[in-house]
């Protein structure tokens, strides 16, 4: 079962989002999940991330402060709150799990994460 993203949509510039991911269980054997981007004609890249049992999250530089990555634990649901999006913001956002035999691995790499969602669009108009 793979997770379900959800939330994206168009918004203007300044305004804000909250996108969904929904982690298919049992979870006993997340460490952690990540939320990547890939905006049109770029790579995927790494947007925050938390860990499943110690909460501790992860940012890139271009998204600190505005962004916050949280955690339903009743619900197993990962959410990102995105404020004061900005058109450089626009990309599918895709939500990931790693798995804890991967634990070691970076949190910021794609390869470090073995279990995707769908992606949903976000569009910031300027």
């Amino acid at each position: 079962v793979q997770l379900q993203a959800s939330g994206g949509g168009l918004v203007q510039a300044g305004g804000s989002l909250r996108l969904s991911c929904a982690v298919p269980g049992p979870t006993a054997s997340t460490y952690r999940v990540g939320w990547f981007r890939r905006a049109p004609g770029k790579e995927r890249e790494f947007v925050t991330g938390i860990s499943w049992n110690d909460f501790n999250t992860y940012y890139a530089a271009s998204v600190k402060g505005r962004f916050t990555i949280s955690r339903d634990n009743a619900k197993d649901t990962v959410y990102l709150q995105m404020n004061s999006l900005q058109p450089e913001d626009t990309a599918v956002y895709y939500c990931a799990e790693a798995p804890r035999a991967w634990r070691d691995r970076t949190y910021y790499s794609p390869s470090s994460y073995n279990s995707w969602g769908q992606g949903t669009l976000v569009t910031v108009s300027s």
